[in-house]
């Protein structure tokens, strides 16, 4: 397929779940079940059909998520340095053993409403702003994790979270350039994330309420 004349563009997909899910108190947040599905299963049936590929970023113990079937690639920065650690662990995951694809989309793995149209917008709002990367946003608010990731920018990341200690997101991308794709929020923002055992709560009513949306 030629990439320059469809507009297609190969994407590997990384789904983070390396929080530590403190609101939740404590566990994977993305094993919780909403609708009798667990929220990782909802996040993988939305991504798969939009990458040429998924991985898994955690920590700890790879086999309380082998009935995904996904390589479980964990951060290697010392100590728990956040997202950019898990992102980092994407890019150098592609690199070694998809050196063919050059993009990678992160989701947050607890987002159960994530967009069917995610990955094909991203692509389009950085192609359009004529920067590396890009970020998703709702309502105004950006959703840094959430993003379309340059594997060639892997070196400095790396060197962002070791020598400078970057740990913040927006400051490392403002560095390079990010693009925005907004969603709309109606019926429901498609990145609504389980935090808390009430934001459970609250996904299960607007499932009852919407349907699968």
């Amino acid at each position: 397929m030629d990439e320059r004349a469809t507009g297609y563009r190969k994407t590997i997909g990384v789904l983070l779940a390396g929080g530590l899910a403190r609101r939740m108190g404590g566990g994977d947040k993305p094993l919780r079940e909403i609708a009798g599905r667990s929220i990782l299963a909802r996040v993988i049936d939305r991504m798969a059909a939009q990458c040429d590929g998924l991985i898994l970023n955690a920590n700890g113990d790879p086999q309380r998520f082998a009935f995904t079937g996904l390589t479980v690639v964990p951060d290697d920065i010392p100590g728990f340095a956040g997202p950019l650690a898990g992102i980092l662990a994407a890019l150098d995951h592609v690199a070694a053993h998809h050196p063919d694809i050059a993009c990678v989309a992160s989701v947050a793995a607890d987002t159960p409403f994530l967009p069917r149209d995610y990955v094909s917008r991203l692509h389009a709002a950085r192609e359009a702003a004529g920067v590396p990367l890009a970020c998703a946003e709702s309502e105004g608010r950006s959703h840094p994790v959430n993003g379309l990731w340059d594997v060639a920018l892997r070196d400095d990341l790396r060197h962002a979270l070791v020598e400078e200690d970057m740990r913040k997101i927006d400051r490392w991308t403002a560095r390079h350039g990010v693009a925005h794709a907004a969603w709309p929020v109606a019926p429901v923002d498609p990145f609504f994330n389980a935090n808390s055992p009430e934001d459970l709560d609250e996904a299960e009513a607007l499932i009852a309420r919407y349907g699968e949306i």
